[in-house]
């Protein structure tokens, strides 16, 4: 409900995911009477589409406290309460971040062996795709939650990615042994004694270089990268747009270079990375832009019907064990 183009967006989103998986079931939680209209003029009868009514909605501007302490029949909420009694096996929201954060966390409470949760996210890179974390759940990071994240995010990738032993690399301002701040450096430690494939230091210039398949950080620190990405590909776009229309001449060599431009807009379209998970909760949730189109929340209920399938919070608690011991 609280996604910023509406509850149409995510019926449209779960037609298309009816469409493309037969076995399936969506429950759209929210305000029943809006939903139901929308699900009567886009899907029509549907026995793998159930509704579940919610009478609060949390806005996107308020407090995480706030919204955990006085929305507790918030759509938000109740779709979390449904995957923590079983009835749902992953949440997928494009509502406030903070709040979804922690509402999940004190529903679902988290794995053993995990201090905090973190957000994970695909991003596109050279030759492939590469995950990153945390992107923002955690503005401070120990070295031992550094370890956690790189344990989270090499489950993640190689779900997402089909990658056996995703290569994991520590985001620094060097790839020396001695660069770095202590937690960096201790969390390298941990790293280098584990059965990960680690691969070291990695500077912000080749996260998207293809090197690695996960890139571990705080989360100050890997918000802070994950915004500046988003502003140079928005400021690409406005030097491109504005050089093939500065003149006759340039109008005439963008139309002969379409397809090529064409290309490069599905490449980097951002809805096709739509869908970043909240790692470390006993549980699977997604949290989908709020911008998010169709086209985009399909891609990020998607994300969460791999996790699914592959149990993907068993997985991260199986290897936590196993790297404990």
């Amino acid at each position: 409900m609280s996604g910023d183009r509406g509850a149409e967006i995510v019926v449209r989103a779960a037609k298309a995911t009816l469409d493309k998986y037969s076995k399936v079931e969506l429950i759209l939680v929210g305000d029943e009477a809006e939903i139901a209209g929308h699900v009567t003029r886009i899907v029509g009868e549907e026995k793998r589409l159930s509704i579940r009514n919610a009478t609060q909605v949390v806005g996107m501007s308020e407090s995480p406290v706030e919204a955990l302490r006085k929305k507790k029949d918030s759509s938000m909420r109740v779709a979390i309460d449904v995957v923590k009694d079983g009835t749902a096996q992953a949440c997928v929201s494009a509502g406030n971040t903070g709040a979804l954060m922690a509402t999940s966390k004190f529903v679902l409470k988290m794995l053993p062996g995990v201090d905090r949760p973190a957000i994970i996210a695909e991003l596109p890179a050279i030759g492939g795709t590469v995950h990153m974390l945390d992107l923002g759940a955690n503005t401070v990071s120990t070295a031992e939650q550094l370890f956690q994240f790189a344990v989270m995010g090499s489950i993640v990738t190689a779900d997402i990615s089909n990658i056996e032993r995703p290569r994991v690399a520590l985001l620094n301002i060097g790839v020396e042994d001695i660069k770095g701040n202590d937690m960096v450096r201790d969390g390298a430690a941990l790293l280098n004694a584990s059965g990960l494939n680690y691969v070291g230091f990695i500077e912000g210039n080749e996260i998207f270089s293809g090197k690695a398949d996960v890139v571990v950080t705080d989360g100050f620190t890997g918000n802070i990268a994950l915004k500046t990405m988003e502003g140079t590909v928005g400021l690409a776009s406005h030097y491109l747009r504005r050089a093939f229309t500065k003149n006759w001449l340039t109008k005439l060599q963008a139309i002969v270079a379409k397809s090529v431009l064409t290309n490069l807009s599905v490449d980097m379209d951002s809805r096709n990375y739509n869908g970043a998970s909240l790692v470390g909760l006993n549980g699977i949730v997604i949290k989908s832009h709020g911008s998010a189109d169709s086209h985009a929340f399909q891609h990020a209920i998607e994300t969460a019907i791999v996790e699914v399938r592959n149990q993907v919070p068993q997985q991260i608690g199986n290897l936590l064990q196993r790297e404990a011991a």
